[in-house]
């Protein structure tokens, strides 16, 4: 659909973006947000740095890892190690708010709007900013979701009160051993609700947001459409970027903006109805 060079970055000037993505919240029926980890690293959730260092420098001092994405992968000798690991990974990205109010910012762009979101990050940062649960979609997971490894069900199960005991009580990076999660069906380790392979469940709450998010695009196609993506790079293109791209294609009266720092591109064939703005998220949403 798209030509071989198939990115083009803006020649216009950031401020003149800007002003034009302003115009464009303005005048569209409808918004389709689309969110990947710089919208969450705007927000002040990296995964390195002082952050890191200032809550897993036990971690980082008896394994050798220098982050949290490493630690995660990390095979540690025992489940109450790993799970010492994971369950403060969890409460620090999952039951702890983001920093900086990016989120916040961007629920006010679109409060009285008809909207939706769409995101692949895992860190439930939307609805603790107060989005409408009903008007997410969730493709990846949820930190705060555990599955059975097996998996033996397509069910999923809330881990915030058994992560926040194995944080409170765990001693020299390990928790201790009743706490240790597993399947209330089959006696399995649980693990966690994150897509990495086929094993990924994809339970009853899940498919309920992927059809009203199918019914959102499909009950608004032709309409005055903003496709708003949002820190979304080429990990997994083909969920929110190039859909993106070919339902701009295919409507006139849609707009494209992207905001995202280094990666702001668009195909040519899309160019007139494209807004991309390569600067931090947060502080372009602090201007609109």
């Amino acid at each position: 659909m798209f030509s071989r060079i198939w990115t083009k970055p803006s020649t216009k000037s950031c401020s003149e973006q800007i002003e034009r993505l302003r115009t464009a919240l303005q005048d569209c029926d409808s918004v389709v947000i689309g969110a990947g980890a710089g919208l969450s690293a705007s927000a002040g959730f990296t995964y390195n740095g002082e952050r890191f260092e200032q809550n897993f420098s036990d971690f980082a001092e008896k394994y050798g890892f220098s982050d949290m994405y490493s630690g995660g992968f990390y095979p540690y000798p025992t489940q109450e190690e790993y799970w010492a690991y994971w369950s403060r990974y969890i409460f620090l990205n999952r039951y702890q708010d983001a920093p900086k109010p990016v989120y916040g910012d961007l629920l006010k762009l679109v409060a009285g709007k008809d909207y939706f979101v769409i995101t692949t990050n895992v860190d439930h940062c939307f609805q603790k900013a107060g989005f409408d649960k009903k008007r997410l979609f969730y493709t990846q997971g949820d930190y705060g979701l555990f599955q059975c490894s097996g998996p033996c069900c397509q069910e999923t199960f809330d881990n915030e009160a058994v992560v926040r005991e194995m944080v409170r009580r765990q001693v020299n990076g390990k928790v201790p051993t009743e706490l240790l999660p597993v399947c209330p069906h089959c006696g399995r380790p649980l693990t966690m609700n994150l897509r990495a392979d086929d094993s990924f469940v994809e339970d009853e709450g899940w498919h309920r947001a992927a059809e009203r998010y199918e019914n959102f695009l499909r009950t608004r196609a032709g309409e005055k459409i903003l496709f708003l993506e949002l820190g979304v790079g080429y990990n997994t293109p083909v969920i929110i970027k190039y859909p993106f791209w070919r339902m701009t294609v295919k409507n006139p009266n849609a707009i494209y903006a992207c905001i995202n720092h280094g990666q702001a591109v668009c195909p040519e064939e899309i160019e007139k109805q494209s807004i991309c703005i390569d600067a931090d998220i947060g502080s372009v949403l602090q201007t609109l």
